[in-house]
This record gives C-alpha cells, sequence and structure tokens, in this order.
C-alpha cells in the first residue's frame, strides 16, 4: 500500500468537520468533503471554520465521476446512512477504505453489507468534545481515535498506512488488539452520556459534579454491560471507571452530540442507542428498563419545538 493520498470525508457534522480540518491543514489538496443539493451550496459557499478558523474544504457532488478515495470518513448520522450509502458509489475504486467515526456497534457492518466487508475498518472516537452550530465547529479537546482490523495482534499494511497518514495530520489514535470490544465500550458511553445529557439538557459539567446524574449515566451503561456479555463481549464494571478518566478531560460546557441535535430540533440518534439495547435485551433476554424508559422521554423531546436560533437540518 503506498500511502492515503486522496481522502474524502462524507459528513460535515462536528466530528466530521474536525477530521476534515486536520486533513486540510495536513495538506489542502488531498481532502474533500462529499455532500450534495442544498447542503453541498452551503459547504461550498460558507466553508468550515473550526475554533474560528475559516477551512475552505473543496466540496464534491455526489453526481461528480473523479479518482476514487483512498480513504473515505465516514461521519453522519445514523438516520442518513442510507443516503450516504448511495452519494458514495463515485468514490470507490480498487483500493479504497472505509472509516467509519459514527455512532452505535452497527455502521460498519452497513457498509460491508454494499461494498465489501474487506474494505471496512473499525473506528471510533473517544473524548472529543466539538460543538458545532451552523457551519462552525468549537473543541477544546481532539480526544483519541481508536481505529484498527477487529483484531490487530499484528498491524496489517492498511492499518500501518492509516497511522502513519494520523502521524502527519496530528491526530492522536490508538490501535486496540480487540476493536470489537472497544467498539461496545464507545457504545456503552454514548448510551449512557449522549441520552442521560439529551434528557436533563446538561454539559458534561453536570456529569463532573452531580451524584445523581452520574448514577443515571451509570445505570444505563450497566444495562449495555448486560447485554454485552449475553453477547459474548467483556465489557466490565471498570470499564465505567474508565469512562470518568476521559470524562474529567472534557470542557465542562461542552455537550454531547444528541444534546447538541436535541436543543436544534434535530431528530437524534435515540434508535441506535437505547432501541438498540432493548433490541439486544430482547434478543437475550435482559432487562433493560431505564432505556426503555429513556427512549420514550426522547422520542418525546423530539416532538419538542427546538431552539429557533439553530437551523434544522
Amino acid at each position: 500500500m503506498n500511502g492515503m493520498k486522496r481522502l474524502v470525508v462524507v459528513g460535515a457534522g462536528a466530528m466530521g468537520s474536525f477530521y476534515a480540518g486536520k486533513f486540510f491543514e495536513m495538506d489542502p489538496g488531498c481532502i474533500a468533503l462529499l455532500a450534495g443539493g442544498k447542503r453541498g451550496e452551503r459547504l461550498r459557499q460558507e466553508g468550515l471554520w473550526l475554533n474560528e478558523k475559516p477551512y475552505p474544504v473543496p466540496v464534491i457532488d455526489p453526481g461528480d465521476k473523479g479518482p476514487p478515495a483512498d480513504l473515505v470518513l465516514v461521519a453522519v448520522k445514523n438516520h442518513h446512512m442510507s443516503q450516504a450509502l448511495r452519494d458514495m458509489s463515485n468514490l470507490i475504486g480498487d483500493d479504497t477504505n472505509f472509516l467509519s467515526v459514527m455512532n452505535g456497534v452497527d455502521s460498519e457492518e452497513q457498509i460491508a453489507a454494499v461494498y465489501g466487508k474487506d474494505r471496512v475498518l473499525y473506528a471510533v472516537a473517544v473524548g472529543i468534545d466539538a460543538v458545532r452550530e451552523g457551519n462552525r465547529t468549537t473543541y477544546t479537546t481532539q480526544g483519541k481515535l481508536f481505529f484498527g482490523e477487529a483484531e490487530n495482534r499484528e498491524l496489517s499494511p492498511r492499518v500501518r498506512a492509516l497511522q502513519a497518514l494520523f502521524d502527519r495530520a496530528g491526530i492522536a489514535y490508538e490501535t486496540p488488539e480487540d476493536m470489537i470490544r472497544t467498539l461496545w465500550w464507545k457504545f456503552m458511553i454514548n448510551v449512557g452520556i449522549n441520552q442521560l445529557s439529551a434528557v436533563l439538557r446538561a454539559p458534561y459539567g453536570v456529569f463532573q459534579q452531580s451524584p445523581p446524574a452520574r448514577e443515571l449515566m451509570e445505570t444505563a451503561m450497566r444495562e449495555v454491560i448486560s447485554v454485552a456479555k449475553a453477547a459474548g463481549v467483556d465489557l466490565k464494571e471498570q470499564d465505567i471507571e474508565d469512562w470518568y478518566s476521559v470524562l474529567s478531560s472534557l470542557s465542562p460546557k461542552g455537550k454531547t452530540s444528541m444534546l447538541q441535535d436535541v436543543e436544534s430540533g434535530r431528530k437524534t440518534e435515540v434508535e441506535m442507542f437505547a432501541g438498540r439495547v432493548m433490541e439486544l435485551g430482547e434478543l437475550y433476554g435482559v432487562n433493560t428498563p431505564l432505556n426503555r424508559i429513556v427512549f420514550k422521554l426522547i422520542k418525546a423531546l423530539e416532538d419538542m419545538p427546538g431552539d429557533p436560533g439553530h437551523p434544522v437540518d
């Protein structure tokens, strides 16, 4: 593998904007955003802004045909995935690889079902506190990107190529031996902090300081641990403790993506969090009472009007 030279980010939310910005700083000619319609036009006109700095990342339309991408980084919301999979078709060549930084535990399977399992690497971003308002994203810490093959006792050539790319771009990363367990660890985190922050309308600082908020978060996480064990994934109580070391590093004013969605009147990803926990609980005979309540609460929040200052995507 000769390296990753043509990079495309699909999804210009907080996460996608951050990674597009890091690649643009490394080499403005290597990176593009994929976006069509009004969203594409808006990105062309306004560009991206990260920490008050403009990033005029080129935008390509899904209908454009050009050289295939070496890496497609997928950062869309779960309910936009079907459209994104169709939009990406002109980016694919013999050596194209996919890296999904989406939430949940299913996005890699969705990509693999369309474009082939051999193209897909696993990834989760942990500890980034990026907040997006319109085309402007701010963050105080980038956290760390955990990525790799399902197993990484020996590193594959494409993992090494990506490590070299991230080194050049200044992206903090780690390649765990067991990526599937890491994927579930991030799922546990999201089910806890994302959902309870949305229900409580609470930034990270509340969970850093409030024992009742932490108790609710931990209860939701423990339901994931129970489901994971039934699915053969070795999550432990220590995994919750490990999350607190990440939580303490985040800006107290920072907000989860689901809280940002609720405040802006956007559809949330509750189906892939509480909804998925409920489905797996039914499959394995595990009770998930808090996630059942949280699911209904967040669906009710989706029916409420958002902040008129934040346009709906």
